[in-house]
């Protein structure tokens, strides 16, 4: 291997390196160390990306076709160092909660170091062949096929890390907010189907009771007819607790379509709406886990854990259609002005009073 490109790449990977230990712990401000700012963050990330993906399919064909040429390998890796590797962690490190939401700085961090681990990965493919290079030369042979694959293969992962961040920052915060609610409105939705699909009146043990008995058929016991006015009664409250829960659930599992068509997919990126696209997804995201404790406690027949945690679905549901009833960007609901008020607000005070009504005659009756 060329001096020069030795010295690129061991430079490349100390970068790289750095890099990752300035992503895992990034400055509180940034901006002030350089001429950009937040608003600059996704513009940034977007070049930046695709550029780094253009640079890469340069390099990874450059390896992999004899003759290797040093010369032609060590530019790209210097343009990776000089400025499209620095400008994507740049970009990434402008991303802020204050400006973009927690939740969405985390993924932008997580996918950059994913795109920064697949550099050093392809690059060291790279040292690699660069090695067996001048030996090759010599013997005028090239790569073999499956040294090829593993430099293609290494490019490609990288090519989906830079395609997921472009695609990240063309969606922007709110486009994100929205794949995390339509996620969290899927894992609703199939945990209510799973209520409605599940029967108190099956019996669940018998599996279990056929393995622990003495002949392995599950005898009876003597007293089996008295027992079983006791399971008709205990069925009969199970059958009522499940159709409670559906009647909280149901209204529940609405708000999720509705929010996103009528206030997400309506709102644009602003610094001014990231306070209350925190507070939505934190009462959307805590509904299916909730909701989840609610199942778990009606197979296992605890009445008072599936009202404790009905009580906490309604509530998170209740705070969201709150916070959403106007458009996200009405600073203060208590001053804003009539015409603001739209079919969703209606909806939203129409479905409050439904989940009143539902919450008294199911939660509120069994205090």
């Amino acid at each position: 291997m060329s001096k020069k490109l030795q010295s690129t790449l061991t430079t490349s990977l100390t970068l790289l390196d750095q890099f990752q230990g300035a992503i895992a712990s990034p400055s509180s401000d940034i901006s002030s160390s350089t001429d950009l700012s937040a608003k600059d963050a996704l513009p940034l990330l977007s070049a930046a990306s695709t550029t780094l993906k253009s640079q890469v399919t340069k390099l990874s064909l450059l390896t992999i076709t004899s003759p290797f040429t040093p010369s032609a390998v060590t530019s790209v890796i210097n343009a990776l160092n000089e400025s499209v590797l620095p400008s994507l962690v740049a970009a990434a490190l402008l991303v802020t909660p204050a400006h973009h939401t927690k939740a969405f700085q985390s993924e932008v961090h997580v996918l950059t170091q994913t795109a920064l681990n697949e550099t050093t990965a392809l690059l060291k493919e790279v040292q690699a062949v660069a090695n067996k290079a001048e030996d090759a030369q010599k013997k005028e042979t090239g790569l073999s096929q499956s040294e090829k694959d593993v430099v293609t293969v290494a490019a490609g992962r990288l090519w989906d890390s830079c395609d997921a961040l472009i695609d990240l920052a063309a969606k922007g915060v709110v486009g994100f907010v929205v794949r995390r609610v339509e996620e969290w409105r899927d894992l609703v939705r199939d945990a209510v189907r799973e209520i409605e699909e599940w029967d108190p009146d099956e019996e669940g043990d018998d599996f279990f009771d056929d393995l622990l008995s003495d002949d392995g058929k599950g005898k009876a016991d003597e007293d089996d007819v008295e027992d079983e006015d006791n399971d008709d009664e205990d069925t009969a409250a199970l059958h009522e607790q499940k159709k409670s829960a559906l009647r909280i659930l149901k209204p529940v599992a609405q708000i999720y379509p509705t929010i996103t068509a009528n206030r997400l997919k309506k709102t644009s990126d602003s610094p001014a709406i990231v306070g209350k696209l925190e507070a939505l997804m934190k009462y959307l995201q805590q509904i299916p886990g909730h909701v989840d404790e609610i199942a778990g406690a009606l197979y296992e027949a605890n009445t008072e854990k599936s009202l404790q945690y009905m009580r906490k679905t309604k509530d998170c549901a209740v705070k969201a259609v709150n916070l959403s009833s106007l458009p996200l960007d009405v600073s203060d609901p208590a001053d804003a002005p009539q015409e603001k008020e739209d079919k969703f607000t209606t909806w939203a005070t129409t479905w409050l009073k439904v989940m009143d009504q539902v919450s008294k005659s199911v939660i509120d009756a069994t205090q």
